[in-house]
């Protein structure tokens, strides 16, 4: 007999999760545009409600259109499955609020999203949970700032402004070390860059807002499980559920635990759910996201030589650059290419930081300004005084923003087009 054929990335992305309707022969997925569904009888349903059946029970907790997503992406990310929410900012609670519990700690690289760094700084610390922000260059600093209290690391593949890469295979020894499972934020790179859980990560989470969807049009987040990781130790995840009448998801579920635990109790309590919409999108978004991801990077590469040699920019913040520190780290985690978002700063020239960066993200013609990215259009924007206003000055300093700093997302747009939007907007700027 001949091995199970292994499908390829493309293959997957386009076919993973699904089969073509059955009732009417219908080759898109269906939008189950529904908030619950009719049951055949009691003993069924109580059956569903006990978790001793698997099946549609309503659309907080799970979807039709929404599971062909989360097979997809799942098999994408060579995860055992994935629950989607209602964000990214989302994914990232439900997993740390299914992992945690009061008195613990998370060790995180500071190169993050500021909204995340915000999420961890205020609103978990009202759960008392403590997050370590440090520097994720150094190997060491991870290891100093864990403790007894540490129930996991995290990071971004690539760090948010900074374009940082972390070193995904010494974190993971470093977790397993500690028996902690290593949560990585993937939304930049993307499944078809990097997948994080080839090195060794426990845990992906998106906000699918971004490349995944790719064209602006829907807001969601997932979390995609490896089922590697043993959360015995867990007790959030191996102690019996008062919810489920004591029921132990480890024991039970086996390495689909943790998930089943994320979808069945922590998001049908915060009702922080995905539309059956929205995860329409997502797929037909999954679907062109090599096509995409291809294009992206080479606008961005185009894009970051040509202002690393402009004479009015100081410094480009892109690991596909020779010259970055983390070029080697890009090169072997992100072999074809490290995304296409990526900070860089102006010269000072005459005249304040602010006030130079203020005209030449005003004098923009084709990039939009606005605070997303992963977008077919390419963004701009001013990191300090908008998706990381809320930081402290050491909060800013720690994740590598400055007044100067601007953060570009390339689209697929013609490259020339681009290289003159941003040569005029540079003039502009100076004059």
């Amino acid at each position: 007999m001949s091995e199970r054929k292994q499908f390829g990335f493309e293959t997957r992305m386009v076919h993973a999760g699904h089969i073509p309707d059955s009732e009417v022969g219908a080759r898109a997925v269906p939008i189950y545009q529904t908030t619950s569904y009719v049951f055949p009888d009691t003993r069924y349903a109580a059956q569903l409600f006990e978790l001793k059946q698997y099946g549609n029970i309503y659309s907080r907790i799970n979807n039709p259109t929404t599971a062909v997503f989360e097979e997809r992406i799942a098999s994408l990310e060579n995860g055992t499955g994935a629950v989607a929410v209602a964000s990214g900012m989302a994914a990232q609670f439900v997993t740390f609020m299914t992992l945690l519990q009061p008195g613990d700690e998370i060790v995180s690289s500071a190169h993050l999203y500021g909204g995340t760094v915000t999420q961890f700084t205020n609103t978990f610390k009202k759960l008392s949970v403590k997050v370590t922000l440090v520097e994720p260059g150094d190997i060491a600093n991870w290891e100093r700032a864990i403790t007894p209290n540490t129930k996991a690391l995290y990071g971004e593949t690539i760090g948010n402004p900074r374009g940082s890469i972390l070193d995904l295979e010494k974190l993971a020894k470093l977790a397993d070390s500690h028996h902690i499972p290593l949560i990585i934020d993937n939304t930049f790179a993307t499944p078809y860059l990097c997948r994080p859980i080839d090195w060794g990560a426990s845990t992906i989470v998106h906000s699918a807002t971004k490349f995944l969807g790719g064209h602006g049009t829907s807001i969601g987040g997932v979390v995609i499980d490896s089922g590697l990781f043993n959360y015995g130790r867990f007790p959030t995840i191996a102690d019996p559920s008062p919810s489920y009448h004591g029921l132990r998801f480890f024991d039970t579920f086996g390495h689909y635990g943790f998930l089943t635990k994320v979808r069945a109790e922590t998001v049908r309590d915060t009702g922080a759910s995905i539309s059956p919409i929205n995860a329409f999108l997502l797929i037909l978004g999954l679907e062109t996201l090599s096509v995409r991801m291809d294009r992206h990077v080479a606008n961005a590469m185009a894009i970051a030589t040509y202002l690393r040699d402009h004479p009015k920019v100081a410094q480009v913040h892109y690991a596909g650059l020779p010259d970055h520190p983390d070029y080697q780290l890009a090169k072997k985690y992100l072999s074809k290419g490290p995304g296409a978002i990526f900070s860089f700063e102006l010269k000072s020239g005459s005249g304040d930081a602010r006030e130079n960066g203020r005209r030449f993200i005003e004098s923009l013609q084709l990039f939009s300004h606005l605070a997303n990215v992963g977008d077919v259009h390419s963004l701009v924007i001013h990191p300090a005084s908008t998706t990381h206003q809320q930081l402290t000055d050491e909060e800013l300093s720690l994740c590598g923003v400055t007044p100067s700093t601007i953060r570009l997302s390339i689209g697929l747009e013609t490259t020339e087009d681009l290289l003159w939007d941003l040569e005029q907007a540079l003039h502009a700027a100076f004059a």
